[in-house]
């Protein structure tokens, strides 16, 4: 378990969690509750609004990718409803654009998955002030560069020749880095 203190949450320990991984969420939710959150759940795009708008939690965990839709349709509801929400934008496909999308519609931070409930706990509670510790296990070289070049890629329509011009290597150098397998 985390080293914090419960009484960080503050007086509304309200948390909705949004996912539609239905054991994932109720794992996640029992491990909050053991933190001292008061976790509800919801497993689509729609049951998180309607939650957003009935009773906006003071805590939100948010996947990006559900099956009715987008997560960042929830976030941007809770920030309608409540402001002050701390929210966390979790998503098993961690890409650069769609963190700074999160965070540019209020997410306080963004998570990629696999994140326990302390790396959950700690995203929720920092205030800012000192940069998080560093992840246990984070993102290879490779794979940032790997994922910068599919981002271009894909925002160029898959189109390798104009792909190959904006990053400014050889068309062919490319091609063969498509052509791989993502690295880890």
């Amino acid at each position: 378990m985390s080293e914090f203190d419960p009484a960080e949450l503050g007086e509304d320990r309200s948390l909705l969690l949004v996912d539609d991984d239905e054991p994932f969420v109720k794992r996640l939710a029992k491990a909050m509750e053991k933190r001292g959150f008061q976790p509800e759940t919801a497993e689509s795009v729609a049951m998180g609004k309607a939650i957003a708008q009935s009773r906006p939690p003071a805590y939100a965990v948010v996947d990006l990718r559900l099956e009715d839709g987008n997560g960042l349709d929830v976030v941007e509801a809770l920030r309608e409803r409540r402001p002050d929400c701390r929210i966390v934008v979790l998503t098993g496909y961690g890409a650069i654009a769609t963190a700074v999308a999160a965070v540019k519609i209020g997410a306080t931070d963004y998570l990629s998955k696999p994140a326990d409930a302390n790396d959950i706990t700690n995203a929720l509670l920092s205030r800012g002030e000192s940069l998080p510790p560093p992840p246990e296990n984070p993102m290879s070289a490779d794979r940032v560069r790997w994922e910068h070049i599919q981002r271009v890629y894909e925002q160029c329509d898959r189109n390798v020749s104009e792909t190959a011009r904006r990053l400014n290597m050889h068309r062919r150098t490319l091609q063969r880095i498509l052509a791989k397998r993502s690295p880890r």
